[in-house]
């Protein structure tokens, strides 16, 4: 019988070394040999099936008609597996440009599309602030960071999030990964977060909500942002990091990463608005539409 190494199976699997060893130790991996410290798999070994995305979840029946279409897109992409590891790496990379661009706009960042492309290149754009600079280069090594925490199957932490934040405030060092000490309002909203004192206890169960909830993965991603955002744990990037723990939370059940376009933000502040009125159904839906969206693209690349 011919076997492989760890290594290999790893990126066969699209996983990480570590998440293949984890899953030889607790015998998921069929015909998985132990010698020494390393595993030798068996070549014709599937990939074994992610117990993660297998819980059994609840649809509400006003999203039933919105996730049975989105997960048949999603059931077909999978099926089809149609991209290279070269033009999947192209596609991340570009969508990480536009991704990096819209989520730092809608903060006020004011580099264009172009110039966010330019500066994740390593150059530098003149007349324009190096806050600007370290918010570009900040976020797409934030990106980088979720999409590692995917392949690994990391779950969501407070201890995940604080180090998403810290690398989304790279310009301000003295902030990163720390919840706010000071009360906040947020210009323009109705709503006031609450007191910071309340912050830790708010964000602990934030979290554990999220690890119990039945809900589909779409509309618990959007609801955890929703209530993430109500919260504002920390003085600043609370925009750029729960919308990268939106992509997270997507990405660990199977679906492409959304970016909440920059022309779309009064739609996108309307939906905070309502969450106290609709329950977060106007978040859900714009989430759904995005998750679409980027399905019915990557399937029609696929065709190509």
């Amino acid at each position: 019988m011919e076997y492989i190494s760890v290594k290999e199976a790893a990126k066969r699997w699209g996983l990480s070394e570590r998440r293949v060893r984890l899953l030889c130790s607790l015998g998921k991996v069929d015909g998985a040999v132990k010698h020494g410290r390393a595993y030798r798999i068996p070549d014709e070994t599937p990939k074994p099936p992610d117990g993660r995305s297998a819980r059994r979840f609840k649809v509400s029946e006003r999203y039933r008609g919105i996730f049975t279409r989105i997960d048949a897109m999603k059931a077909e992409l999978d099926e089809r597996r149609p991209f290279s590891e070269a033009e999947l790496r192209r596609m991340r990379d570009e969508f990480a440009v536009e991704y990096t661009y819209d989520s730092n706009a809608i903060e006020g960042n004011t580099l264009t599309l172009r110039e966010t492309a330019l500066v994740l290149e390593g150059l530098t754009i003149d007349k324009k602030p190096l806050k600007d600079h370290l918010e570009a280069v900040g976020h797409k090594e934030a990106f980088s960071y979720v999409l590692s925490l995917v392949q690994e199957g990391a779950h969501i932490s407070e201890r995940v999030i604080r180090e998403i934040h810290s690398l989304v405030l790279m310009d301000r060092p003295e902030e990163r990964g720390r919840y706010r000490r000071i009360p906040v309002r947020i210009l323009g909203a109705a709503n006031t977060p609450p007191e910071p004192v309340t912050v830790p206890e708010l964000m602990e169960r934030l979290v554990a909500d999220e690890r119990e909830s039945r809900l589909h993965p779409i509309e618990r991603a959007a609801l955890f942002h929703l209530r993430f955002e109500n919260i504002h744990p920390f003085i600043d990037g609370n925009g750029r990091t729960g919308r990268l723990v939106l992509n997270l939370s997507l990405m660990q059940s199977g679906y492409p990463p959304v970016n909440v376009k920059f022309a779309d933000r009064r739609r996108y502040y309307d939906a905070f608005e309502s969450f106290p009125d609709d329950g977060g159904d106007a978040m859900v839906r714009l989430v759904s539409e995005y998750v679409e969206e980027e399905l019915a693209k990557l399937l029609s690349f696929g065709k190509k």
